[in-house]
């Protein structure tokens, strides 16, 4: 019969091993974590981690081990470097260039409106897309509908 601490160092490897059986990629499927996976490989890699586990290593010996054993593409997370910061950083960059294109449009609308004002002024015929334009911008917005109780309420 097992001890309570045998019970909990054996429940604590499990959780560790568990925990980074999910962070690694099968090499056969590619698309399943090893945590996942029923492929001979993958069965291999979680009895891997367990016996590195139990043999005292952490957490960062472990993942060290397996990316020196299969490469970095094991990892479901690469590490930040020169060579994945492209990767880590175009979702930033499009974000931004997002934002950029938003606000420009934005300013260049609103620059189109004031010219177009100015043009009145000066006496300078609109075209009717201007035209359009300012008479959609001038006009006030419609008033709130009203509910039927509303009416009732007064």
């Amino acid at each position: 019969m097992e001890s309570d601490e045998e019970i909990k160092k054996a429940q604590t490897v499990e959780a560790r091993a568990r925990n980074i059986s999910h962070n690694v990629r099968c090499t056969e499927c590619g698309s399943q974590s090893i945590e996942d996976s029923q492929a001979d490989v993958a069965i291999l890699l979680r009895k891997l981690i367990r016996d590195e586990i139990r043999a005292g290593k952490s957490d960062k010996e472990v993942y060290a081990k397996l990316e020196e054993d299969f490469g970095e593409t094991v990892l479901y997370a690469p590490r930040f470097d020169l060579q994945t910061a492209a990767l880590w950083l175009s979702p930033v960059i499009v974000a931004g260039a997002a934002v950029g294109v938003w606000a420009y449009q934005r300013h260049k609308r609103r620059t189109n409106v004031h010219i177009m004002a100015l043009n009145l002024v000066r006496g300078v015929p609109l075209t009717p897309a201007e035209k359009e334009t300012m008479l959609e911008l001038l006009t006030p917005p419609p008033p709130p509908a009203r509910s039927w109780w509303g009416r009732f309420s007064r």
